[in-house]
């Protein structure tokens, strides 16, 4: 069974039209032609937009000269009331300070740190599940948010703060549109950004509550008496050029982008994987048999082999995050066209995935991929996490999470797709299910 992809609009439509589609669902917004193409040009009467899906001009704007393809802001004006100057929307020194204070925690050793926080929220996972026919991407959103929380801050779910910010979380997620006017209008700063009121009270009420936990956690490093977990290390560990930590209102920024980017991406790639493995039955019980070796200890991992590559594969056909938005500083050639300062440069995870011209049969699941053809092709066309200096710090996080809370769930559980509710890709905050993602679970 071929998984599910949004219909393409047609070619050409008009501005009025491609916008009135933008803001519905960027991914059916977009022509076919552009899982064929290496570059598109768009047309508005504010700006111009490159969509680039050849290999070459990937690489020189993510790894080669990234300090000339900023972030556009255009991109994060809708998100500012919850991440404010995260360092998921900054650009510069301000970036690079962030990074050189968030990197060591994610780095080699951190990882077998973490394991069993992991482990404790996948057995928590599976403790929670029941069978019957259930909507899986809310059961995956709560599990990826446990493992943030036990994690980050070693509390679990079921911490009266930590859910809730899970439940306003979900009120944030419904309420944030996708594109604000800023998007699409070069307002200068003082102009009102129009922010639906929901999405600021909720966005209000998330970073207060993340305020009185990194208050909390300030003052038990201060104490002596903090836990040696995520959030410690990130919030005792001076920028080694400056010297200076976060203060607790740079933390609350940074722990908002934590939990939008490691909950909300794993959820909707935990979900799909789901979805993928209850539609290959065959892979669903290579992944069961293969999940019979878990034991409790970092070392399993390296045995997931299958499992891992299943949710490579995941992340390849449903990429959490589907478009990645840069800005040109300075005059361009791309492809011999000439390009003006200002343009809006546009990488897409989703395109790439499933270019034509770069992977083999690119609508199909097939995870075997990833030990044959899978590997090189990845190399041209393949970025769930970004690349070059700006890939997310925790992509290595990403994948032991996922392989380890999708190995549990498959040795406890078989999962069956509901056939008349085939799930519908949209992009939102991150590619979830329009209707969600519906399944019949059956304990094993």
């Amino acid at each position: 069974m071929t998984p599910p992809k949004p219909t393409p609009r047609a070619d050409r439509v008009s501005l009025f039209t491609h916008l009135r589609l933008f803001r519905r669902d960027i991914l059916s917004a977009q022509p076919q032609r552009l899982y064929r193409a290496w570059m598109a040009e768009f047309r508005t009467p504010f700006f111009r937009s490159y969509l680039c899906n050849d290999p070459t001009l990937v690489r020189r704007v993510l790894d080669e000269r990234p300090v000339d393809f900023p972030k556009s802001g255009r991109v994060t004006e809708g998100l500012l009331p919850l991440l404010g100057r995260s360092v998921f929307v900054t650009n510069g020194e301000e970036w690079l300070h962030q990074r050189r204070i968030i990197d060591p925690a994610f780095e080699g050793g951190r990882l077998k740190d973490s394991f069993p926080a992991v482990w404790a929220a996948c057995e928590a996972a599976v403790a929670r599940m029941q069978p019957g026919e259930m909507e899986v991407e809310l059961a995956a959103s709560h599990a990826a948010a446990d493992v943030i929380f036990r994690t980050l801050f070693s509390i679990p779910i079921e911490d009266r703060v930590a859910q809730a910010v899970f439940q306003e979380f979900r009120a944030y997620q419904r309420s944030a549109p996708i594109l604000n006017l800023a998007a699409f209008l070069p307002l200068p700063r003082w102009f009102p950004r129009l922010h639906r009121g929901a999405t600021k009270r909720s966005a209000r009420v998330i970073r207060g509550l993340i305020q009185g936990l990194t208050a909390e956690r300030a003052a038990a490093i201060a104490a002596g008496t903090a836990p040696t977990d995520l959030a410690t290390k990130i919030m005792s560990t001076p920028d080694p050029v400056t010297g200076a930590p976060f203060g607790t209102a740079e933390m609350v920024d940074q722990v908002a982008i934590f939990f939008l980017a490691g909950h909300e991406t794993s959820a909707s790639a935990l979900g799909w994987a789901l979805y993928l493995l209850a539609t290959h039955p065959e892979a669903q019980e290579r992944v069961a048999a293969e999940a019979e070796a878990l034991r409790p200890e970092f070392g399993v991992v390296g045995r997931l082999r299958f499992t891992r590559d299943v949710f490579r594969e995941t992340l390849r056909l449903y990429p959490p995050v589907p478009m990645m938005v840069r800005e040109t500083t300075v005059a361009e050639d791309f492809r011999g066209r000439a390009v003006k300062p200002g343009a809006q440069v546009v990488i897409s995870p989703w395109h790439l995935h499933r270019h034509e011209r770069i992977w083999d049969r690119p609508d199909e699941f097939d995870p075997d991929r990833w030990v044959g053809e899978g590997r090189e092709a990845a190399r041209e066309g393949y970025l769930p996490f970004s690349r070059g200096p700006r890939v997310c710090p925790g992509a290595g996080f990403a994948m032991l999470e996922g392989t380890l809370l999708l190995a549990h769930l498959v040795r406890a559980f078989r999962f069956e797709a509901v056939t008349d509710r085939v799930p519908v890709p949209v992009a939102h905050l991150t590619v979830r299910a329009k209707e969600g993602i519906w399944l019949r679970v059956f304990r094993r």
